[in-house]
């Protein structure tokens, strides 16, 4: 794929961190806002699988802030795909995740607020780069479990990644 304009990306970095949200976050919603709410899940989910073979490869690769940054997606995309699926609700700032990831937790257990908190702590590692490699894997095994889990439990999955 092309690089785009430095405009276009710059405005996309505004837009998206305007309501607290990665740019991969962003486009999704915009891609895929006019879909139904479990089409729009089921892409979201295999998003979200998406998101983690590339945190996969940045892991491996020593790139640790686009690791967490793909890890916090994945589970983002991931809380959101059950808010459609389930509820027909598009979430759209950071506050709506950390509010809905508490019905995720009622629905599968406490163990989702902690992979939640531990990707959301992903998300200021790929601004701040203090996390270690240890620290990553931890995240990224625990945000699998639970875009698999969520992809279980919606039954989106086709194409899930162990």
């Amino acid at each position: 794929m092309n690089e785009l304009p430095k405009t276009i990306a710059e405005e996309l970095a505004r837009k998206a961190s305007s309501v607290g949200i990665s740019i991969e976050e962003y486009l999704f919603d915009l891609l895929f806002r006019d879909l139904d709410p479990v089409a729009s899940a089921e892409k979201y989910i295999m998003g979200a699988q998406q998101l983690l073979e590339q945190a996969e490869q940045e892991l491996r690769a020593g790139d640790l802030r686009q690791a967490s940054e793909k890890i916090w997606g994945a589970c983002a995309l991931s809380i959101k795909a059950h808010a459609l699926a389930k509820k027909g609700l598009r979430l759209e700032t950071h506050g709506d995740l950390w509010v809905y990831k508490n019905e995720v937790a009622r629905k599968l257990g406490d163990w989702v607020r902690v992979a939640f908190m531990m990707a959301d702590s992903m998300r200021r590692n790929s601004y701040e780069d203090i996390a270690t490699g240890e620290d990553i894997e931890s995240a990224l095994r625990e945000v699998r479990n639970l875009v698999n889990k969520i992809s279980e439990t919606l039954s989106l999955n086709r194409s899930r990644s162990s």
